[in-house]
C-alpha cells in the first residue's frame, strides 16, 4: 500500500482526502498558496508545501509545481480531488510519466470521456440510449440549422469539451440559432480552449440522475446506486440525495446496467460517474461522464457503507475490487447540501471574508465535510463552497427532518452562505413530496425569504459583546430576544 499521498486540491475535498489517508496509516500531504496558508487542510496535513501565489494559474493549476513537490517529498501517489487538474489529461499522463501512482482512470478514458462526441458516440455503441441529437461536431450555423430542423426545436447548443453550463444555449426557435451558436462557440472556446459545439434535443423540466460507478484494473466493475442532483442553479448542483424518490428496483437495475456498460465501453477504472437526465415520462438518456471523484459522493457512501476515497486509493495501488454487484446494498436515505460562501438572497452574490463564529450541527445521522473554521479568512479566489452537510435516515422522511434540524443548528456569521435557502427549500412541499427537476429554483424561488437581514444587527451585537468576555460571562442578553447566544446569534448566515 501507498505510504504517502500528495493532494492536488484544497478545502474540504483535500481534509476528506486526508482523512481517509489517515484512517488507512498513509502519510497525507498538502499544497496550498499565499490564500490559504492558515487552511483547515495544512493544519491537518503531515506535511505542508507552498504552491503559488493565490491565482490558480500560480498554485493549484500548476502542473510543474505540483509535480516536483511530489517527487521532492517522496509521494507515492498524488490524489487530484475534483476541480482544478483533476480531468486534466496532460496532468495525469506527467504523474504517470514520473512513476508516481495517480489516483484516478486513465489519461485515455479522461479523454475519451471528456469529449461529449466521443462519450456520446461511445455510450451508443455500448447500448445506452442518449438524447436525440448530434454525433459529430458542427461545423458551422448552416449545419446546425439542418440538425435542428430534424432533430425539432426546441434544442440545446452544448460545448463538446464543456461542463457547468459554459458553451451551453436554448434555441426556442430558427431566429435566434446564428446568435446562439456564435456566443456558445465563443464561450466554450475562452473557457476549454476548444469552441466546438454539439446539439441535443431539449428534454423540457428534467430530473437529473448519475450512478456511481467503480472499476479496478482487472475489468471488475459495479455502479453503487443512483442520485438525485436535480436541485440546481445554472447547472451548479445545490442539493443530492441517494436514492432517488423517483427510482424504482427494475429501473436501478437496468439503468445501472447502461452505467456500467458505458464505463467499461472507454475502458474505464477507478471512481466515476454516468450522468443522465430523465424525463415527463421517467425515461433516462445519458447526458455525459464525470471523470472523478464528485462533490456529493458522502450520500452514496452513507446508504452503501463505501468508502469512496478509500477504494480509489486500492484500486490505484493495484488492488482488485473486493466485492460485485450482488453485494451492493442500499440502506436508508441520505441528503446533502452544499454550504456554498454566497448570498442567495442578492443573486448569489460570492461572499468571501472572514469567519466571526461557527458553530456546525452533530448528533444522529448527520455529516460534516467542512474546509473551513472560526476565524478562517474565505478567500475569493477559488470555488465558493465551503462545506457539505449529510444527513442520513432510515428513510427519506427521517433524512429530511434531521436535515431540517441540521440546516436550524448551523450558525455561521460573517459570510453569507446558502443555509437560509436550504432552510426555506427542505420545507418546502414540492421537495417534501419529491416533486423536483434541474428547473425546480427558477420555478419556485419566488416564495423565498432570507430572515437573516432582520436580524443581523442583533448577531453583531451578540458577537460583538461575547468576544469582549463580558467578565467571563459568555451569555449575551438584548431586550426582545432570548438570553440564550444560540437564540440570539441563530438563524443568521450572514453579517452585511
Amino acid at each position: 500500500m501507498f505510504k504517502k499521498i500528495l493532494i492536488a486540491n484544497r478545502s474540504e475535498i483535500a481534509v476528506r482526502i486526508i482523512r481517509a489517508c489517515h484512517e488507512m496509516n498513509i502519510e497525507a500531504v498538502a499544497v496550498y498558496s499565499d490564500a490559504d496558508r492558515n487552511a483547515l487542510h495544512v493544519r491537518m496535513a503531515d506535511e505542508a508545501y507552498y504552491l503559488g501565489t493565490p491565482q490558480p494559474s500560480e498554485s493549484y493549476l500548476n502542473m510543474d509545481r505540483i509535480i516536483d513537490i511530489a517527487r521532492a517529498c517522496s509521494a507515492d501517489a498524488v490524489h487530484p480531488g475534483y476541480g482544478f487538474l483533476a480531468e486534466n489529461t496532460e496532468f495525469a499522463k506527467k504523474i504517470g510519466d514520473t512513476g508516481i501512482s495517480f489516483i484516478g482512470p486513465s489519461p485515455e478514458s479522461v479523454k475519451a470521456m471528456g469529449d461529449k462526441i466521443r462519450a456520446r458516440r461511445l455510450a451508443k455503441s455500448a447500448g445506452v440510449t442518449i438524447v436525440p441529437g448530434t454525433i459529430d461536431p458542427l461545423p458551422d450555423t448552416s449545419t446546425a440549422k439542418r440538425a435542428a430542423d430534424e432533430i425539432g426545436y426546441p434544442v440545446m447548443i452544448k460545448a463538446v469539451s464543456g461542463g457547468g453550463g459554459k458553451g451551453m444555449r436554448l434555441v426556442e426557435g430558427e431566429k435566434h440559432l446564428a446568435s446562439a451558436f456564435e456566443r456558445a462557440s465563443s464561450e466554450a472556446l475562452s473557457a476549454f480552449g476548444d469552441g466546438s459545439l454539439y446539439m441535443e434535443k431539449l428534454i423540457k423540466d428534467p430530473r437529473h440522475i448519475e450512478f456511481q460507478i467503480l472499476g479496478d484494473r482487472y475489468g471488475n466493475m459495479v455502479h453503487l446506486n443512483e442520485r438525485e442532483c436535480s436541485i440546481q442553479r445554472k447547472h451548479q448542483k445545490l442539493i443530492e440525495e441517494s436514492p432517488s424518490p423517483v427510482m424504482t428496483p427494475e429501473k436501478r437495475e437496468k439503468v445501472g446496467a447502461m452505467a456500467v456498460a458505458a464505463a467499461k465501453a472507454a475502458g474505464y477504472y477507478n471512481a466515476g460517474t454516468i450522468e443522465f437526465i430523465m424525463d415527463g415520462r421517467g425515461d433516462l438518456y445519458f447526458m455525459e461522464m464525470n471523470t472523478r471523484l464528485q462533490v456529493e459522493h458522502p450520500v452514496t457512501e452513507l446508504v452503501t457503507g463505501i468508502d469512496i476515497v478509500k477504494e480509489q486509493i486500492r484500486i490505484a495501488n493495484g488492488d482488485r475490487l473486493t466485492f460485485k454487484q450482488a453485494d451492493i446494498g442500499l440502506s436508508g436515505s441520505a441528503i446533502e447540501c452544499r454550504i456554498v460562501a454566497e448570498d442567495p438572497a442578492f443573486d448569489f452574490a460570492p461572499t468571501p471574508g472572514r469567519i466571526m463564529f461557527l458553530r456546525e450541527p452533530e448528533g444522529a445521522g448527520v455529516r460534516v465535510d467542512s474546509g473551513v473554521y472560526e476565524g478562517f479568512e474565505v478567500p475569493g479566489w477559488y470555488d465558493s463552497l465551503i462545506a457539505k452537510l449529510q444527513t442520513y435516515g432510515k428513510n427519506r422522511q427521517e433524512a429530511i427532518a434531521r436535515m431540517q434540524r441540521a440546516l436550524d443548528e448551523y450558525r455561521i456569521i460573517g459570510i453569507s452562505t446558502t443555509i437560509p435557502l436550504y432552510r426555506w427549500l427542505l420545507r418546502h412541499k414540492r421537495f417534501i413530496q419529491g416533486d423536483m427537476n434541474t428547473g425546480f429554483l427558477d420555478q419556485e424561488m419566488i416564495g423565498f425569504t432570507d430572515d437573516a437581514p432582520q436580524l443581523w444587527v442583533m448577531a453583531a451585537i451578540a458577537v460583538s459583546l461575547s468576544s469582549m468576555g463580558n467578565k467571563g460571562d459568555s451569555s449575551v442578553h438584548i431586550q426582545g430576544a432570548s438570553p440564550s447566544k444560540w437564540k440570539t446569534t441563530g438563524r443568521v448566515s450572514s453579517l452585511r
